[in-house]
């Protein structure tokens, strides 16, 4: 009718960005608590509230930690 497509749509962008910002979060708490073991609800609830960009670059981060101190740093800095 208006030549639009259901995937154009701004609605249809934002949900997908929502469900690809909740699946990045998803991974990299599973990827962090196979590297360091179980997180401390604080960093938990600080990396669930990350956005997109710094939860990508922890992402890549975690690869080179080795223990929650590691962690604990990479989220203080994020602070400075």
């Amino acid at each position: 009718m208006l030549g639009i497509t259901l995937k154009e749509t701004r609605v249809y962008r934002e949900i997908k960005e929502e469900g690809r910002e909740e699946g990045e979060k998803s991974l990299v708490l599973r990827q962090l608590s196979r590297r360091v073991g179980e997180l401390p609800q604080e960093a938990r609830s600080r990396i669930e509230s990350l956005c997109l960009e710094q939860l990508e670059n922890l992402g890549e981060a975690l690869l080179d930690f080795t223990s929650i101190t590691d962690l604990q740093a990479w989220l203080e800095a994020l602070e400075s």
